[in-house]
């Protein structure tokens, strides 16, 4: 059953040193399925669907010379409830 109220994203992004990533759960609810996606010249390794729980972060480094002019990042993750929800991330 889809929702007719809007949808906060329950993720929070934080760029640490270099190139590290973090993606932080700051939902009450568990995300099942999380993916991550790199479009563009960047370069990312391979991550397996993920599950975080509230508070959970998940870390994963992303590399490239022109992220923020050529390369966007989408995050995929499924609530309890079985939506889908896909995030486009830019740099």
């Amino acid at each position: 059953m889809v929702s007719d109220f809007a949808y906060r994203v329950p993720l929070v992004v934080h760029r640490g040193a270099a190139r590290l990533y973090r993606f932080t759960n700051v939902s009450a609810e568990v995300l099942r399925g999380v993916t991550l996606t790199l479009h563009g010249s960047g370069v990312m390794g391979a991550n397996a669907p993920a599950t975080l729980r509230p508070g959970e972060t998940l870390e994963v480094d992303i590399a490239g010379r022109t992220l923020a002019r050529d390369s966007i990042l989408v995050i995929r993750w499924f609530r309890p409830s079985g939506e889908e929800y896909l995030w486009r991330v830019s740099f």
